[in-house]
């Protein structure tokens, strides 16, 4: 699908993806209609079959066609594209991109990071563990560790910086312990 093509609304029947490089982990896309940092969302809204098959179909190739999903959902492309907007602007799609395979694309060493933290110190911590180079998913859980921290990195010299350097300058860590991913597989949506 050409690039121009792509911003185009019903009319040419194509969903408009981002426009610009990747963004980090749970950061809305550029072009995509999003709320503004620290503006609330409205309430969430149930979804109706044809909502979770368009998530489904989007999940699967997020460069389907207004057309195509139409016709995969039956509805009209203008009732598609609306759906889709509402999905947009309620934050249920927070944006579309490209699947990577990090090896493949110079970020051959992952690892997941536990860290133990500060109580009440998420906020801070979330803010300074965005900014970490490689830095894919992060989550405050609940268990033997505060946080969980998935990286990518080119190498374990780099993997290395990250984890001493890096997460170790940061006051509110008590501690971490790394864990080695040797073979990873991400899970297709199925569409």
């Amino acid at each position: 699908m050409a690039p121009e093509q792509m911003a185009d609304g019903p009319e040419t029947g194509t969903v408009p993806p981002p426009a610009g490089p990747a963004t980090p982990a749970g950061a809305p896309s550029p072009g995509i209609a999003a709320a503004p940092a620290g503006a609330t969302l409205p309430p969430p809204r149930p979804l109706d079959a044809i909502d979770q098959d368009i998530l489904q179909m989007l999940q699967a190739d997020g460069r389907a066609s207004i057309r195509s999903v139409a016709e995969r959902v039956h509805v009209s492309r203008a009732n598609a594209y609306a759906r889709i907007n509402r999905l947009i602007e309620d934050g249920v799609i927070r944006g579309f991109g490209a699947r990577v395979d990090h090896e493949r694309a110079g970020q051959g060493t992952s690892a997941y990071i536990t860290l133990k933290i500060v109580q009440n110190s998420w906020r801070t911590v979330r803010e300074q563990l965005r900014l970490l180079p490689g830095a894919s998913h992060i989550a405050l859980v609940g268990g033997d560790f505060d946080v969980l921290l998935l990286v990518h990195t080119p190498d374990n010299r780099a993997l290395r910086e990250v984890v001493l350097t890096r997460l170790q300058a940061i006051p509110e860590v008590l501690s971490t312990r790394t864990l080695l991913v040797f073979e990873e597989e991400d899970l297709e949506p199925q569409g």
